[in-house]
């Protein structure tokens, strides 16, 4: 970018839970910046104009659910990766007034799992549960990954099979649950079970015990499923690795510079906790059936 942004926002509906402007703004003044990043509600009416005004003001920032499609068609240019994903969570004005939309929740995604993993990820099985913006993203990911091969549930089995599709050449779609995840190395939530806190997507009894759990999904203190998998002996993360990774990527498309990721990670301890406070999950979690896709920012 040839200069700062007038504003930087995340646009969303709802926002008030996101952690994005906690560690943003904890980035920002670590770089002595005097911008602030704000969360802005934006209801699903509203959302065209109110992004094409902040492009004419020169602003910059986070797009999450439910807009994340709508940024794309709105965006006057796309990344490649962008345009592959077919969502954008992070925009930008470029020097000629055009609104820039990427995706950097692939690469977010993508350190989360090598970070889970403790390795580059190849050769492995992976388990999608969900057919939305989060888990196109995910495609994406997985399709860079050498020998690896997902299996795509929805309840709806139209979208698994719609998603499978556009990403043919990683991904295939499961009509059945327990088949999508039977030999299943990684299983990811790409829905927004678990965001009230009880439900789970899939009881982790039920899941390979090799495999890894990924939860798109953040909660303070963990989500209940990457508890419960934990108690199996089972590595899980929830979002919050790839959700920090994806924002730091974003302040760099912004800003021209890297942030401190130490400084976001002590915000984001601050504010929410981690791991190793996290109290116990509860014997009872509520199994809820998969659909919609995780607020992610």
């Amino acid at each position: 970018m040839t200069a700062p942004p007038s504003r930087l926002l995340l646009l969303g509906h709802p926002v008030a839970h996101s952690l994005s402007p906690t560690f943003q703004n904890a980035a920002l003044r670590r770089l002595g910046s005097p911008l602030v990043y704000e969360a802005l509600d934006v209801p699903p009416a509203s959302f065209g104009d109110v992004f094409r005004a902040l492009g004419a003001q020169r602003a910059a920032g986070n797009v999450t659910v439910p807009h994340k499609a709508a940024a794309a068609t709105l965006s006057d240019r796309l990344t490649p990766l962008a345009e592959r994903v077919g969502a954008v969570n992070t925009f930008w004005v470029d020097a000629g007034g055009a609104i820039v939309g990427d995706n950097t929740d692939v690469h977010g995604f993508d350190s989360a799992v090598r970070e889970l993993l403790g390795r580059a990820p190849a050769n492995i099985r992976v388990a999608l549960i969900g057919a939305g913006g989060a888990a196109a993203a995910v495609l994406a990911a997985a399709d860079r990954w050498p020998g690896c091969a997902v299996a795509v549930w929805n309840r709806t089995a139209a979208r698994a099979q719609a998603l499978a599709a556009r990403f043919a050449g990683v991904a295939h779609a499961e009509d059945f649950l327990a088949d999508a995840i039977r030999r299943a190395d990684l299983v990811v939530n790409a829905t927004s079970v678990g965001l009230d806190g009880q439900g789970i997507p899939v009881d982790p009894a039920l899941l390979p015990r090799r495999a890894a759990v990924v939860d798109l999904v953040y909660r303070p203190g963990e989500t209940t499923w990457v508890r419960l998998a934990r108690s199996r002996g089972m590595r899980a993360c929830d979002g919050l690795p790839m959700l920090v990774e994806q924002g730091a990527l974003a302040f760099e498309r912004w800003l021209g510079v890297a942030p401190d990721r130490s400084a976001m990670w002590e915000a984001v301890r601050q504010k929410a906790g981690v791991a190793p406070g996290a109290p116990a999950p509860r014997a009872d979690a509520r199994v809820a059936t998969p659909g919609a896709e995780p607020g992610k920012a």
